[in-house]
């Protein structure tokens, strides 16, 4: 594993862990056949270190492999505070184009394919419609929209409370204070970012502040591979989560898996063998 950092305009900084793939496993690259190398974005306040173990089977399997820190979270440094401005937007127009110059340095000759989970997921979706044709495809783990209205029985409602109140404290103390909150609290996050995913989870659109393009209207038109893989037993991300996201990108060729180990919102990335089955089947049919 190497560890590369990078910094941002602001002076924050943020790893990207490389983990060259296992060349008894893999095939050789041609320019007609190029290795995926698969770039993991973590979900909203898990640290991409977290990842390690998912990352290591990927490679194990013969697929080069990424983990890149989203700002704030982890080992990026500092941590988010009232000065901080970053939301959606300024991830994906900033973050990750350093993110992928990194991954295409250390790995020339391969096509990154984005794997995203649950928050990772719909930044992957923005960063693809921003990029068109650059990335290989998308796969979505445990990765949904929180649209209110994709979530079914009383958690509806609770999901349009939850994060109005969300937004309305992230402001009110000048960030998210979610470390205080433990593991499920999504991590101490700027309130733009939270007030971005609250006006998702209000409208069901990609809203972002400080925009510079139609998101929307640039998802509606991606034609990319996309595998989306829905979990057992996820209450954060359900398959009606899920098919409100890829529901986005009428014109991608989507596949879709739910994982029917009850692994729940996280736990099938320490407990990777199945999942990574079904990626590596998939990623062998775009070969």
């Amino acid at each position: 594993m190497e560890t590369v950092p990078i910094q941002m305009p602001d002076g924050s900084t943020s790893p990207v862990w490389l983990f060259p793939a296992d060349e008894s496993r893999s095939r050789r690259p041609s320019p007609d056949s190029p290795r995926p190398v698969v770039v993991l974005i973590p979900g909203l306040g898990i640290p991409g270190g977290y990842y390690d173990v998912f990352a290591k089977e990927l490679a194990a399997r013969g697929f080069d492999a990424a983990v890149g820190e989203l700002r704030g979270q982890g080992d990026s440094r500092p941590k988010p505070s009232s000065a901080s401005r970053y939301g959606y937007h300024e991830l994906v127009s900033v973050d990750f184009p350093a993110m992928f110059e990194v991954v295409r340095d250390r790995f020339p000759d391969g096509t990154p394919y984005l794997l995203g989970h649950s928050f990772g997921g719909q930044l992957g979706v923005l960063y693809a419609a921003r990029i068109r044709g650059r990335l290989g495809g998308l796969i979505l783990v445990a990765s949904g929209t929180p649209y209110y209205r994709s979530f079914r029985g009383t958690m509806s409602p609770g999901v349009l409370l939850g994060s109005s109140a969300m937004s309305l404290t992230a402001n009110l103390a000048g960030f998210w204070p979610g470390d205080r909150l433990g593991f499920g609290g999504f991590g101490r996050q700027s309130k733009v970012l939270i007030s971005d995913w609250s006006r998702l989870a209000r409208t069901g659109k990609f809203l972002p502040a400080d925009a510079d393009i139609d998101y929307e209207e640039r998802i509606s038109r991606l034609k990319l591979p996309v595998l989306s893989i829905s979990i057992e037993d996820d209450d954060v991300a359900p398959a009606s989560s899920a098919e409100h996201l890829y529901g986005k990108l009428p014109g991608a060729d989507v596949t879709t898996w739910h994982q029917p180990e009850p692994l729940g919102h996280n736990g099938w990335i320490r407990n990777p063998t199945t999942t990574v089955d079904r990626i590596e089947t998939w990623l062998h049919d775009r070969a």
